[in-house]
């Protein structure tokens, strides 16, 4: 049997958990989010559900970025965005 992958060492935030609500809230595909964060989609999956910050209020519209699919990641846009 193969051995598990490495960890990919990517840690969602408070920040993150209201930005991936604000996306879902504004209907973009799970995939495209889990992109952008560079995350298993089964991470985007939680934060809908609640059993991954709960008490995360999603982002308002306009701090999200603008809808996928995503060439760049999200520190790709955090860098263009505060320029």
């Amino acid at each position: 049997m193969a051995a598990r992958a490495e960890p990919s060492g990517q840690a969602l935030t408070e920040s993150d958990a209201a930005l991936i609500r604000g996306m879902i809230l504004r209907g973009d595909r799970h995939h495209d989010i889990a992109a952008f964060f560079g995350v298993n989609q089964g991470r985007v999956a939680e934060i809908k559900e609640g059993s991954r910050f709960a008490g995360v209020a999603p982002a308002d519209p306009d701090e999200l970025s603008p809808r996928g699919p995503y060439l760049t990641p999200k520190a790709t846009w955090m860098e263009n965005r505060l320029t």
